[in-house]
């Protein structure tokens, strides 16, 4: 059994009242924000029984509406990166905002991170929601979009919809950096990680990516493997890559997407989906700078994201899966998080 429960957790002069969502099992408590459609934290249970909070994030309102790392939110309407922030769809060019060197990233320099959504308690959760004008950050077509968030025992489902008025490019995806340590630990390097992936998308130096067999590369994390050892085989900062868990042409089908495990704490997650995509990123700009929970230092590798997605510019690359969400289709994608012990 599920309790959810609502709180006023502060106020926005040009939006209104912020509310903290509170979705408690007898396993795993999870809050909620209605700004971004936040999750603000993750407690959950150690080998030794004590309750831990393994999520990123802040004290106070002020983080979220100073923060630039989308800590915990819902990002769209596309997650990732679309090259020099440019697409055709219907032979009508469309320039979107740039906000990420020259593209543009996880929405637009207002993406849905920014917004304050409405919410609406459901069986064990709350679903949050948001119109997306026609023309907002460049994007054709007033999208509507909800996500509603499910705890069930030690499983919390985000299940994504969306309905557009014109032909638009969508991926929805939530941007929870986690600890399994727990969110004030200084680096991931100790946990260990497995994606069910035959594939990766390569990058370019601006982070577009192409698509490569993960066999014999540091990629291949179809077997566990031990981030720390792993991070020092890269000549880059680290993981920020997608994982492709489908190909073009595949029936998107919920599958297993991720494992990460803390073999010290006991804690571990598991990820499914039904997107083709998840992207594996473990902070590699995070600096120190941002003071978080408690009066934590977020530094370089404190964390990893698991970003279930569509291929980054998929709307660009025809052989990429499609993304694109038509005047009568609907949008609907799942993700599950499930938080167990060793």
């Amino acid at each position: 059994m599920t309790e959810v429960s609502c709180l006023k957790w502060g106020d926005l002069s040009d939006l209104g009242s912020v509310d903290m969502w509170v979705l408690q099992s007898s396993q795993v408590r999870v809050e909620v924000l209605t700004l971004g459609a936040i999750i603000r934290s993750v407690w959950t249970r150690g080998k030794d029984g004590r309750m831990e909070d393994i999520t990123l994030g802040y004290d106070d309102l002020e983080g979220y509406v100073s923060d630039k790392r989308y800590l915990g939110a819902v990002v769209g309407r596309v997650a990732n990166r679309i090259a020099r922030g440019r697409f055709v769809l219907e032979g009508k060019l469309y320039q979107l905002d740039i906000n990420n060197g020259p593209n543009a990233l996880h929405g637009g320099l207002r993406g849905f991170n920014k917004i304050l959504w409405c919410a609406t308690p459901v069986e064990g959760g709350v679903q949050l929601s948001l119109t997306s004008p026609d023309g907002d950050q460049g994007y054709p077509g007033e999208v509507r979009v909800s996500v509603t968030y499910t705890l069930q025992g030690e499983t919390l489902t985000a299940e994504y919809k969306a309905r557009s008025t014109k032909t638009t490019p969508i991926s929805l995806t939530n941007h929870s950096y986690f600890n399994l340590a727990g969110q004030a630990a200084t680096d991931i390097y100790d946990h260990e990680v497995s994606i069910s992936a035959q594939s990766y998308l390569p990058v370019d130096e601006t982070s577009i990516p192409t698509i490569r067999a993960v066999e014999g590369s540091p990629f291949d994390l179809r077997k566990p493997v031990l981030i720390g050892p792993r991070l020092k085989e890269f000549p880059g900062p680290g993981f920020d890559h997608n994982f492709c868990l489908s190909l073009p042409g595949d029936t998107c089908t919920e599958r297993h997407a991720a494992r990460v495990c803390h073999p010290a704490s006991g804690h571990v997650l598991e990820v499914s989906t039904s997107q083709p995509g998840i992207q594996f990123y473990t902070a590699n700009f995070l600096d120190g700078s941002i003071k978080g929970k408690g009066g934590a230092r977020y530094g370089k590798h404190s964390s990893f994201c698991l970003e279930t997605q569509n291929w980054p510019n998929a709307v660009n690359q025809t052989s990429f899966p499609d993304c694109l969400l038509r005047p009568g289709e609907d949008y609907c994608h799942v993700t599950r998080y499930t938080f167990t012990t060793l």
